[in-house]
């Protein structure tokens, strides 16, 4: 999974980054227009992964990962600097969008003033406007070329010409009804507006947990219902990122918040895209895998590699509750909790699997 960090400067999205990722990328106090992109690779943390390597105690244990990639910020109606943005996140799975809710007199505001509304609506309409220019340039493209002969092709057309009449409503694309062969026809198109989002209000540590942040929560919601708001004190997740597991849990349950950034984001973002995990013990190694929700056991072991997907037989299923309460696979194969499944299975979140195949 590849996650972008988007939103305008000084928002904190290196600060956010920082705290995601545990890097130490220096931020500063004035925008930043030119830059290279900075990634980083992290495990996303699983107890379950965990307690199997405790039972397994193999000589590996693999996480599965999610990429960050942190860029620019974003510039109200500066079309060309927001196009390299645009070109870096057509092809991430989520974007995480930092609003700025934390005021700093340090941290110059690039449009004069604190105000996270006005912020989201910036953020959704730049994404909105740059859908729009693309579907321009592709609609423009077919009528030279049908100047020249080219007949084009008409069903794309007339989704174009659907998008950019809610685009020039100022309308984002999740909130247009497509049928399925509208949406099929849209996904190599990668329009921005159609990304499942994240917004992060980054606040001050005095705002945490208070009802101020509460309405402005709820007023991004009231504006943008299928976005996923959450809140965190940037500044603070970034010193968190850096301690000790046992540190963080002390510093955590001092300040009342519940879990960390990094594991907010990354549970969100699961929800949010519908993915689910599961675990496979081959050889020495215990793995985690990810996976979309209602996808078949055949589909799971083409995660794992091709070639068992290709000559798939049967899977063993035990689910990670069952396995626990069993203690060992040998037991729960005496309780008939271990049960052999055909291609067809619906793989559940948490199933440890063993693929039988044959090629």
């Amino acid at each position: 999974m590849k996650l972008s960090i988007i939103g305008l400067s000084n928002s904190g999205k290196t600060t956010i980054f920082n705290a995601l990722t545990g890097m130490d990328i220096e931020t500063t106090a004035y925008p930043t227009t030119n830059a290279e992109p900075r990634r980083c690779i992290v495990k996303v943390p699983d107890s379950r992964l965990d307690k199997l390597s405790e039972i397994f105690r193999p000589r590996k244990t693999t996480h599965a990962t999610i990429e960050y990639v942190d860029y620019i910020g974003l510039t109200k109606g500066d079309v060309e600097q927001n196009r390299k943005v645009f070109d870096l996140i057509k092809d991430v799975d989520a974007i995480v969008h930092v609003d700025r809710a934390f005021k700093d007199e340090s941290v110059v505001h690039p449009l004069g003033s604190v105000d996270p509304l006005r912020d989201a609506e910036t953020i959704e309409l730049e994404l909105i406007f740059g859908d729009l220019e693309f579907v321009e340039k592709r609609l423009n493209r077919m009528e030279q070329g049908l100047k020249r002969g080219k007949k084009p092709d008409e069903s794309e057309r007339k989704l174009l010409l659907k998008c950019k009449n809610s685009l020039g409503k100022e309308i984002g694309l999740r909130y247009v009804e497509f049928n399925e062969e509208e949406h099929s026809a849209m996904r190599p198109l990668q329009f921005l507006s159609t990304k499942p989002e994240v917004i992060v209000l980054n606040v001050e540590e005095k705002d945490l947990n208070t009802d101020h942040l509460n309405d402005i929560q709820s007023s991004i919601l009231k504006m943008y219902p299928f976005l996923t708001v959450l809140t965190m004190c940037g500044k603070i997740e970034m010193e968190i990122a850096r301690l000790s597991p046992g540190d963080a849990q002390l510093f955590l349950d001092d300040l009342g918040i519940k879990e960390t950034a990094a594991n907010k984001v990354i549970h969100t973002c699961y929800k949010l895209l519908g993915l689910i995990s599961f675990f496979t013990y081959v050889g020495d190694e215990v793995r985690a895998w990810t996976m979309t929700k209602g996808q078949n056991a055949q589909k799971a072991a083409g995660k794992v590699h091709s070639d068992i997907e290709r000559g798939f037989i049967r899977a063993e299923v035990i689910s990670f509750d069952d396995f626990i309460s069993a203690g060992s696979i040998h037991v729960a194969r005496e309780k008939g909790v271990l049960r052999l499944e055909g291609k067809g299975y619906e793989v559940d979140d948490g199933d440890i699997i063993n693929f039988r195949f044959n090629i």
